[in-house]
């Protein structure tokens, strides 16, 4: 749920500095999303978590150990679990820590200072009823559903509410732990799948099976979840030169059939995906899709997967392309703050369109490229403010949408595809299994560039508005005069962008050309934000266009043809 009120054209916080809507945050939004001492103090290293899910009373008992070192010297620190699960106990070598809660925040206090460089734990017993899901994975929580069969069937989502709505945690993107295990009792008959390797599985003889799940490499908060069904499990291998990928798919007993045919598509995606940004990131922890009650997640090496097997549309399952490119952007390579989603959505939206590319042509990818610009609304900058878990606005679609058209029309910029897609593998290397934040990456990308492309990434990402071109075209003899600049929000923007420079219509076609018919070539220019005059020859007024199907602009033209 989204927790701020459009009012007033004010500042938020202080990044963006531009006149927009703005929200007002609570503060449980600054305690939720703000790096306080309390929470800096300290770096999670490992959580430990173990849980009893009561199906029948859609409760959770159970406790988490969080593993941690300290950054700097303290006697306090911030944890968070929803206000709706209590608190039995917090442990610190065998003794119960005083605590105080403030809303979904709670501050433990410690008996003794920990001291800089130390290496402890703290063990949090808890219980309750979680959150269910009113609009999974959008609004999260836990989904308690039945299969066809009348079998439960249960998951949770929970990225953009907070895992700590199910268990206790540092919830904050910034740290991520550097392995996890996960320990579930779940009721007999039912299989139960987490993220990572099943390390064992145990009947209790009380009516319940413990199911305990290790992740070896960091993951996000939010991607550590739970799956509970009457599951079929099918096994397979993605092959990769010397390199061996379990390939795992938990479905529904019913749909096994389909699903063994269906998931054949996941091998070619991780071929292209390899090509285009380098080794799959958890060749420790293999590849699972896991099939939900929603429509789907980013879990890590768990996938959640609710599509209902359905590729009509473009020859490809839209849920396990994009959900999957998330392996590369947002589960290895992390935003620090959700101001900066846009590293998450944005590439892994524009993995879309280079899956097409990869699997069928670049034109193909164009067209679906312009299918989903219809998408954006450019209404608020795609870069949110920073410290209050921003969730968002009214056009979260263009950190999706505008984001993989910026990417899009980066590309282009360069004009160099070995150039754009060593700059992708390198990100993967550079940031692996780490969080980062926009300003990073982008100084990172021009270094990789030689040229420093803040200002264009800063147009797109800072500000509602695209760049426009602004433009008159004039007759003079058989030529056309062109007079151009771009007009932008960002001062001392300079960027290249094609137009045409030939056009003509193939002889002895109908009246009404296909647009087969019709031949365009382009030539490269750079405008500035001062006008430019240049003569193009043989080129009619009426036949001059921007080629908006590679870059991402407004063409505005204020004169007569």
């Amino acid at each position: 749920m989204k927790k701020y009120l459009i009012i007033a054209l004010i500042i938020v916080d202080c990044q963006p500095t531009i006149a927009q809507e703005a929200r007002v945050f609570t503060h449980a939004d600054t305690l939720r999303g703000k790096l306080t001492p309390l929470r800096t103090c300290y770096d999670v290293t490992f959580y430990d978590l173990h849980l009893k899910i009561d199906i029948d009373h859609k409760s959770l008992t159970g406790y988490n150990v969080i593993h941690y070192k300290a950054v700097n010297d303290f006697s306090r620190l911030q944890l968070d679990l929803f206000s709706n699960l209590k608190i039995d106990s917090i442990i610190h070598l065998n003794n119960k820590l005083t605590y105080k809660r403030d809303g979904n925040a709670v501050f433990v206090d410690f008996a003794q200072k920990e001291m800089v460089g130390t290496n402890d734990s703290i063990k949090i017993y808890y219980h309750g009823l979680p959150v269910t899901a009113a609009k999974p994975p959008w609004q999260g929580g836990f989904v308690w559903q039945k299969d066809a069969n009348g079998k439960p069937w249960v998951g949770v989502a929970c990225e953009e509410t907070g895992a700590s709505l199910w268990w206790p945690c540092k919830d904050h993107l910034s740290d991520k732990p550097d392995s996890a295990r996960m320990t579930f009792d779940v009721p007999a008959g039912l299989m139960c799948v987490s993220n990572g390797r099943l390390r064992s599985q145990t009947d209790l003889k009380n009516g319940f099976n413990r199911f305990t799940w290790f992740v070896s490499v960091p993951i996000n908060n939010y991607d550590i979840t739970v799956n509970i069904a009457d599951y079929a499990h099918i096994h397979d291998y993605y092959l990769n030169g010397k390199d061996t990928l379990t390939l795992d798919y938990y479905v529904l007993k019913y749909n096994e059939a389909a699903a063994r045919q269906y998931f054949q598509q996941v091998k070619l995606m991780l071929a292209c995906y390899e090509k285009y940004f380098g080794k799959y990131p958890f060749y420790k922890d293999g590849y699972k899709l896991v099939e939900t009650n929603y429509w789907g997640m980013e879990n890590q090496s768990c996938i959640a997967y609710g599509n209902n097997y359905d590729d009509k549309k473009w020859g490809f399952d839209f849920i396990i392309v994009h959900e999957s490119a998330h392996e590369w952007w947002g589960n290895s390579v992390t935003c620090s703050d959700p101001a900066d989603m846009w590293l998450h959505e944005g590439f892994a939206t524009y993995a879309e369109a280079l899956y097409i590319e990869c699997s069928q042509d670049y034109s193909a990818s164009l067209k679906y490229l312009k299918y989903q610009q219809f998408n954006i609304i450019n209404k608020y900058p795609i870069i949110g403010p920073y410290n209050v878990n921003f969730q968002g606005t009214d056009n979260d679609n263009d950190m999706y949408y505008k984001g993989t058209w910026m990417l899009h029309t980066f590309r282009h910029v360069l004009n160099n595809d070995s150039l754009f897609f060593s700059i992708l593998q390198s990100i993967q290397q550079q940031f692996k299994y780490k969080t980062t934040n926009s300003s990073e990456v982008i100084a990172y990308i021009n270094k990789l560039a030689g040229k420093d492309y803040t200002p264009f990434f800063d147009q797109y990402l800072k500000y509602p508005a695209i760049p426009v071109f602004d433009y008159t075209v004039k007759k003079k003899g058989n030529a056309t005069v062109l007079t151009y600049k771009w007009v932008t929000d960002v001062k001392n923007f300079i960027m290249p962008v094609k137009v045409t420079s030939t056009y003509f219509i193939k002889k002895h076609v109908t009246p009404f050309p296909a647009d087969s018919d019709i031949v365009k070539t382009y030539m490269t220019i750079t405008p500035t934000q001062n006008w430019q005059t240049i003569t193009i020859n043989n080129l009619k007024p009426e036949n001059f266009s921007v080629a908006t199907d590679e870059f991402y602009v407004k063409p505005k033209d204020e004169g007569k043809r």
